[in-house]
């Protein structure tokens, strides 16, 4: 099953099960989609039913556009740790996004004037299912609501000013998150999936999830440690090899680029870029 947030024609905000027709309007059962994940398995049942809207109609959001916490991983890729010159880190590096900073699928990542470092990071979202906390890595996917695709957008000037990842993580309109949430049962082994990023329809970036330093299960047991885990939280598991940052010359996005993040068994998360008004 695919969970999905979004804008009806009226532009009210709404979440539901996306279909290949379009998307089921489940809006009324909840006022937002991070409230209903407890539910997901009674949530299936909806599925049989035909859509409200075609997505043509339709204004994609993050699916979740309001989750109380975004924790990112960082050098969490072995292809990434090496291009950059790196040691493995013994624990993992965690960074906050802010809500604010998320666009949906279709909506234009926005690069912005303060620096023209704008760098892509195709990652994996897992979203949680229910709030937890003390999580042993092996109940790890009883707390998992689902997966998506995420661009980690990064203002790498920016990222360097310290060694804090915060500001250049930051910016309004940076981060891609979506199309949808793709529930486990659906989208199989995770760890068997393939991770890609196309920048105007060129590859960048490839690997398994496999390659990650620190698993999903190692993941959440560590923040659940830290913090409580509630529903809707989103952890974004970091990003390969690949970015532009260690190309030469570097690469870069820029307005009137196209960026895609593939996760195999998820979907494609695709924004234009665009210049800040």
């Amino acid at each position: 099953m695919k969970l999905v947030s979004f804008r009806r024609p009226d532009g009210a905000a709404r979440w539901g099960i996306a279909k290949d027709a379009g998307v089921v309007d489940l809006g009324d059962r909840a006022p937002s989609l991070r409230h209903a994940l407890w539910a997901t398995p009674a949530l299936a049942d909806e599925a049989v039913h035909h859509v409200d809207y075609r997505y043509e109609d339709i204004v994609f959001l993050p699916p979740i556009p309001d989750p109380d916490k975004i924790l990112c991983v960082g050098l969490n890729y072995l292809t990434h740790i090496l291009e950059g010159g790196r040691e493995p880190p013994k624990k993992p590096i965690i960074f906050t996004r802010f809500a604010n900073t998320q666009v949906g699928h279709l909506q234009p990542m926005i690069c912005p004037t303060a620096s023209e470092t704008f760098d892509f990071e195709g990652e994996l979202a897992v979203i949680i299912a229910r709030r937890c906390r003390h999580v042993k890595r092996e109940d790890a996917a009883s707390v998992i609501a689902g997966y998506a695709c995420y661009n980690d957008g990064s203002v790498r000037e920016w990222q360097r000013h310290s060694t804090q990842f915060t500001p250049g993580k930051n910016f309004p309109a940076t981060g891609g998150f979506g199309p949808w949430i793709v529930t486990p049962e659906e989208a199989g082994d995770i760890t068997k999936q393939t991770l890609l990023t196309r920048l105007n329809g060129e590859e960048v970036q490839r690997a398994t999830i496999d390659d990650l330093q620190f698993d999903i299960p190692a993941l959440i047991e560590y923040c659940s440690t830290f913090t409580y885990l509630e529903a809707g939280d989103v952890i974004v598991t970091g990003t390969t090899g690949g970015v532009g940052a260690y190309r030469k010359p570097p690469l870069w996005m820029k307005p009137g680029d196209t960026v895609e993040v593939e996760v195999t068994g998820v979907g494609v998360l695709r924004n234009p870029i665009a210049a800040e008004a």
